[in-house]
């Protein structure tokens, strides 16, 4: 796990390593003290510019398009608009984090289903369906339609995203029937 407490000096600001290891999957911003930019810094630039973690996309700056979409404790963000202060003391998985957790599997599904073209969304779009399956495991097609509503995707992946989506729902279910 990153954890990181941001400390600032006037109008700099560090942010100081307490633990990590790149290989880790989860930051926490411990807190965010003082008066500075990084008290407004954004989550998607404090990864990408501090942690250099550039999975995450910026798209539109205006939490329309999905694309830097992150989870916060498990629910999707949209970290080009969400500062900092508003994730201290909160776990924040980004892309990169994806494969270590059971959700990976969307990955090897989105794969199979030939969903990304362009491939500028599908961070997103796999941080959004990760959130919608650890809600619904078994998602029905609006459930899908709804968790995945915030996402834009350019190139119309959408009819794949959804059939990689019930896939691992389908996986889940059989995997779930056998061990009963």
């Amino acid at each position: 796990m990153f954890n990181f407490k941001i400390l600032t000096a006037g109008a700099t600001s560090l942010a100081l390593l307490a633990s990590a290891a790149m290989s880790e999957t989860v930051i926490r911003i411990q807190s965010v003290l003082g008066n500075s930019t990084d008290e407004v810094r954004m989550v998607e630039a404090f990864a990408k510019d501090v942690l250099e973690l550039t999975g995450t996309k910026f798209g539109c700056g205006k939490a329309q398009c999905g694309a830097c979409t992150v989870l916060i404790d498990s629910n999707p963000i949209r970290s080009c608009v969400t500062p900092l202060s508003a994730a201290a003391g909160k776990n924040i998985t980004t892309i990169e984090g994806l494969a270590d957790l059971p959700e990976s599997r969307l990955q090897d599904a989105w794969a199979e289903h030939n969903v990304p073209q362009c491939g500028y969304c599908q961070s997103g779009q796999l941080m959004s369906a990760t959130a919608l399956i650890r809600k619904y495991p078994n998602p029905t097609d609006d459930e899908i339609d709804r968790g995945m509503s915030g996402n834009i995707c350019r190139c119309g992946t959408y009819p794949r995203i959804k059939k990689a989506i019930k896939s691992i729902a389908s996986i889940s279910s059989g995997l779930n029937s056998d061990s009963v």
